[in-house]
């Protein structure tokens, strides 16, 4: 189901909520009850929602969103992040770019930059850095996920493990209030945790919405980051953690 931008809204409200309620949300948008009605059961039908009287709750589970729906959520906040994140990488440099939208982001902000090496298990990223004339990309072996590109497995780990490069940009799929980055398969998990061993400078790029989600495999914590590219403050709790922790959070809005 390819969601329009009012029923991504409504999906995101719903996840960061917990429930959505027919009324304030016709109000919201300045549309009618029956519009809104059948939004919802449009996303029930599809499986983002389950409709409960008045309304609509946030369905769970422990298998991400699809690739299609992740790409149009928040994209203007990626775009943001991602913008802010390449203006820190400089030229003359190498670089992971792990598996994710937002790193694609960040992917098509480094159109520009010159004699660069990205290093990635992300075939979106690869084929976004093929118009850049100036950038080497290396791309992993491993199993190819056709859900989203990437590209997972011990090969892939192996890979990983032949670098050193300058900078690490990766993206997780949730994060709690432990400040934990959180993901859904244990395969990209532990690619992950050596992409963060091989890099001597990490960017977490991660909008507000992962804050709203859970997922059951850890990858790290935020203290291994030196800098979270995100576009909301963090919780105060949160916030303090990465003071203490010495992660910088850097705010880029749309």
């Amino acid at each position: 189901m390819a969601l329009n931008i009012r029923q991504t809204e409504i999906l995101e409200l719903a996840r960061s909520e917990g429930k959505v309620a027919v009324e304030p949300l016709a109000q919201r948008f300045d549309v009618t009850l029956q519009t809104i009605r059948r939004d919802l059961s449009e996303l029930a039908d599809a499986g983002y929602l389950d409709r409960v009287h008045g309304g609509a709750v946030a369905r769970t589970g422990v298998s991400n969103i699809g690739y299609a729906e992740r790409r149009a959520l928040n994209e203007g906040a990626k775009a943001a992040i991602a913008r802010a994140c390449a203006a820190a990488i400089p030229e003359n440099c190498s670089l992971i770019l792990n598996i994710g939208t937002t790193t694609e982001a960040v992917a098509r902000a480094l159109l520009t930059h010159r004699n660069i090496t990205v290093v990635t298990n992300n075939m979106n990223v690869a084929n976004i850095l093929v118009a850049n004339p100036g950038c080497e990309v290396m791309l992993a072996g491993g199993a190819l996920r056709r859900a989203d590109g990437g590209l997972v497995g011990d090969l892939t780990t192996e890979f990983f493990g032949q670098f050193k490069v300058d900078y690490a940009v990766i993206g997780t799929s949730a994060l709690d209030a432990d400040g934990d980055l959180l993901d859904f398969d244990l395969a990209e998990v532990r690619v992950s945790r050596t992409i963060l061993r091989q890099a001597r400078q990490v960017f977490l790029v991660a909008d507000h919405s992962k804050l709203s989600r859970s997922a059951p495999a850890r990858i790290a914590s935020l203290a291994e980051v030196g800098r979270f590219y995100t576009d909301r403050p963090l919780p105060e709790d949160l916030a303090a953690k990465c003071r203490d922790w010495g992660t910088e959070v850097i705010l880029a809005t749309p």
